[in-house]
């Protein structure tokens, strides 16, 4: 491999790919939830403990992922992340070969403390590398290969993982304890292939980032630990504190609308389909955030992006109102549609989160990380109003997310006390790279 440091344009090829695969492994909790929903005849609150433990990961993770990255730097974070996801994948298999329900939610934890680690390191990287002007339109374009893994991740793990024939709650009372075990056995084992693909792309990528000499930044992480600054000041300040609660929620929200999209289509008032067929709409849900990334990352040159944001977020609520309000096709579509709009939430949070925050990008990173706990939180409620008032109705929750969103946009993302900001080093409190 070339010794000479990669270009600022080759470093941004390489960290798309971690975007693409923690799309890619992150999204096929969409199919493993329906899958051991009925491997271990689950009821909808139990099955969402998978993004409980999955995003609560990020929660617990994230500040120690930042302390990491302090110690070894972006290359060295990213590198460790891609082997504990690696690892994270090849529990899959003694949790299949087991039949083990905690066993699989161990797995989910090890999986996404690798990709928390990733999350922290690649989000801020992305948007220091290159014009501060552009971190959010570099971000979205970042996202957008996120949003490709999230795209073929439901097909394909829907036609691998969905592909044998379900049993309904009559059909396994039938069965006697012998052939309930092998039909689990045999439903679990289903899981075991894709997983160990993963895990074996991951550790190639590690070692493919590990030969990378990417660029060295003037990075915001080592000032951050030099003048020790605390994660109370950087909550001190509103677009940052806004910020993390918009992040929870917007992922809060995807995710639970995601999660629930296979049994919600395959209801009879709404698809009337199959949760194999269904699992390729989850890939339009998805594929809809990618178009709009794309669309997002030229938008942005031209319009701010907080009323961006605002706009998109408006579009999103009312989708989820007509899906609540509407049945069959019309409930169905406007559903998938919501991908779209979902499209340039996160980067767009994320950049005007750490807007101009200097010596404290790495703290406030950190902490919107961190909030992607929503999506740990949000869909158990919504799973627990599921099994009260149905899942067509639970999507209220979502709702109420995205007008908080529709606020931030407009308004909560605006930095009213820039006396007190630590830097002004650009609209993303980006650095520049070393040299260039």
């Amino acid at each position: 491999m070339n010794e000479r440091t990669a270009s600022p344009r080759t470093a941004l090829v390489v960290a798309t790919t971690l975007f693409f695969m923690w799309g890619f492994i992150t999204v096929l909790n969409d199919v493993l939830i329906p899958h051991l929903k009925s491997v271990f005849t689950l009821n909808y609150t139990e099955v969402m403990l998978v993004q409980f433990i999955f995003f609560g990961a990020y929660f617990i993770m994230s500040l120690p992922a930042g302390k990491v990255i302090a110690q070894v730097g972006y290359r060295g974070g990213i590198i460790l992340g891609l082997v504990a996801t690696g690892i994270g994948a090849l529990l899959f298999i003694p949790a299949a070969r087991w039949v083990s329900y905690p066993l699989f939610l161990s797995a989910f934890f090890v999986l996404a403390s690798g990709i928390t680690l990733l999350q922290v390191a690649a989000n801020p990287y992305v948007c220091l590398l290159g014009d501060p002007r552009l971190a959010s339109s570099r971000l979205n374009l970042a996202q957008a290969l996120n949003s490709l893994g999230t795209t073929i991740a439901p097909a394909l793990g829907g036609a691998l993982i969905l592909s044998g024939a379900v049993l309904g709650a009559g059909e396994l009372a039938a069965l006697s304890p012998p052939e309930l075990l092998a039909y689990r056995s045999g439903q679990a084992a289903l899981v075991t292939g894709p997983y160990l693909a993963l895990a074996a792309t991951l550790f190639v990528l590690a070692v493919v980032v590990w030969l990378f000499r990417l660029p060295t930044l003037s990075e915001a992480t080592e000032r951050a630990d030099a003048q020790r600054h605390r994660f109370a000041d950087v909550l001190g300040f509103r677009h940052v504190r806004l910020g993390v609660v918009a992040i929870f929620l917007y992922v809060g929200a995807e995710v639970s609308i995601g999660s629930f999209l296979i049994n919600y289509l395959s209801l009879p008032d709404i698809g009337n389909i199959s949760e194999a067929e269904a699992a390729r709409y989850v890939s339009l849900y998805w594929g809809g955030a990618m178009v709009g990334r794309f669309v997002g990352f030229m938008l942005l040159r031209r319009i701010e992006p907080g009323r961006l944001l605002g706009i998109f977020a408006m579009f999103s609520v009312l989708l989820v109102a007509t899906t609540i309000l509407s049945e069959g096709r019309i409930a169905l579509w406007s559903v998938v549609a919501i991908g779209l709009f979902n499209s340039i939430m996160f980067p767009n949070i994320f950049t005007l989160g750490i807007a101009r925050m200097g010596a404290m990008t790495d703290k406030a990173s950190s902490l919107l990380i961190m909030a992607i706990v929503g999506g740990a939180i949000v869909p158990v409620l919504q799973g627990a109003l599921a099994d009260r008032i149905g899942i067509q109705h639970a999507f209220v929750l979502p709702l109420v997310c995205y007008f908080f969103i529709v606020y931030y946009g407009f308004a909560g993302a605006r930095i009213l006390d820039m006396s007190r900001v630590p830097g002004d080093v650009g609209p993303a409190g980006a650095s520049r790279v070393a040299g260039h």
